[in-house]
């Protein structure tokens, strides 16, 4: 074995066989910066490329999914390979238990590796947002953040519709078109729009369900959005569809809708909301209900199994570069917040498995699109992407968050006036 000199390959060795120990058999092969080579101990099912003599102060250094990912962010190691085991590696690594000594010991020599270069946001940087809370101003600039990267953008690995939440599978081998149909109908069946009706659609993004609603079920929908360019495309598809008589997206807070509707849906905005101003939204959707209609929530749920604890607000990858200020609270609470406001929960359908094959079909469009996406977007925004797609995937097949469709009545005095039976939902 040719000695090696370099005083950072030792000290990175040394470290990798501390976090790495009771990792056996490896199942993976690193790479060092100038050559090294550590191969795995059986079928390596992926490869860790340590891009500088820093890497792994700048992975470990402190031991957060935060450090971890503004690491990969910025290049200071790569991954080749199946990016499901490096996540369950990654979650290993960042929870297995040590000693406080051993910790010490670790911190010290991660601190005796060079500092490595300063990260710098040559594009996208982390949400900086300011004022309170949950509230308007702030939920708008959350919005922005994230819809401000392109139209162009999601059109490049979201389905021709733009539906940009879980879809509805009838099997694993089924496309992601169709499922996306499915989804959209499903929404409309549990709901049983019927012509005439007034449907609301809370957080419409490129208005593909209140498009579908009006064309299919002859309703009017009225859609609201914060995002200024969810709105503009989403109204440029109503009008060349022909349907600007009964459909429409706007761009409000719906603190500030009012009116009277048949029907509300939100698909994919709640999650956004907060805990804190859980009462406020449902007592919000009570008042723009009629009294016999329904409102259908559907949205991400922290799953009490929880595998990966949360890391609080700003500290955490998805809270920081996708969503700021998104919160995932678990199933009891949404129901509790929801019944206080008066509506009845009639349904509850849990799709965890179909958003992990919903990602799945985005990762595979992101990464056949990979150009296109490059000239599309800078660098960091690209690995941003890329990494919060397979994380979420990840989340929900480990079950680190799940999803629930959850069917709400506003009853007529004691009559919910709903089907004894779902029946009507699974025809045709």
């Amino acid at each position: 074995m040719v000695a090696i000199k370099d005083r950072s390959v030792q000290l990175s060795l040394s470290i990798l066989e501390d976090l790495l120990g009771e990792m056996t058999p490896r199942d993976f092969t690193i790479r060092l910066w100038e050559g090294t080579v550590l191969e795995a101990e059986q079928p390596a099912r992926f490869t860790l490329i340590l891009n500088h003599p820093g890497s792994l102060r700048k992975m470990f250094f402190p031991p957060t999914n935060l450090t971890l990912s503004e690491a990969y962010i910025h290049e200071d190691f790569d991954i080749e390979g199946d990016m499901e085991a490096v996540l369950e590696t990654g979650l290993k690594l960042l929870n297995q238990p040590r000693a406080l000594k051993d910790n010490f010991r670790l911190a010290a020599k991660l601190m005796r590796l060079p500092s490595g270069r300063q990260h710098k946001n040559d594009g996208r940087g982390p949400a900086e947002l300011v004022g309170e809370r949950y509230s308007k101003s702030r939920d708008s600039q959350a919005v922005t953040y994230h819809y401000s990267i392109s139209n162009d953008f999601y059109k490049l690995w979201l389905d021709q519709n733009m539906v940009y939440s879980c879809a509805y599978f009838a099997s694993p081998e089924e496309g992601l078109e169709t499922a996306q149909e499915r989804k959209l109908d499903m929404l409309c069946r549990k709901l049983r729009l019927k012509p005439g009706e007034k449907l609301l659609d809370i957080g419409c993004g490129w208005g593909g369900l209140i498009l579908h609603a009006a064309k299919n079920y002859g309703v009017t929908a009225v859609g609201i959005t914060l995002s200024q360019p969810q709105a503009d495309l989403a109204n440029e598809r109503i009008h060349a569809a022909g349907l600007a008589d009964r459909c429409r997206a706007e761009v409000r807070d719906y603190r500030d809708m009012d009116g009277e509707f048949d029907k509300l849906v939100s698909v994919g905005m709640f999650e956004h909301v907060g805990k804190e101003v859980l009462p406020l939204y449902f007592k919000q959707a009570w008042s723009l209900l009629r009294p016999g209609g329904v409102f259908l929530n559907h949205g991400i749920a922290r799953d009490m199994h929880r595998m990966i604890p949360p890391e609080g607000p700003g500290k955490d990858f998805i809270d920081r570069y996708i969503f700021p200020d998104g919160s995932l609270v678990p199933l009891h609470v949404t129901s509790q917040a929801a019944m206080e406001a008066g509506f009845e929960v009639r349904d509850v359908e849990c799709l965890r498995e179909h958003y992990a094959m919903t990602l799945q079909h985005w990762i595979r469009r992101f990464e056949a699109h990979a150009d296109a996406v490059r000239q599309t977007v800078d660098k960091t925004t690209f690995r941003v992407w890329w990494l919060y797609l397979n994380v979420a995937r990840y989340g929900f097949l480990v079950r680190a968050h799940t999803i629930y469709q959850i069917l709400l009545a506003k009853p007529e005095g004691f009559e919910a006036r709903l089907p004894l039976t779902r029946a009507d939902w699974y025809l045709n």
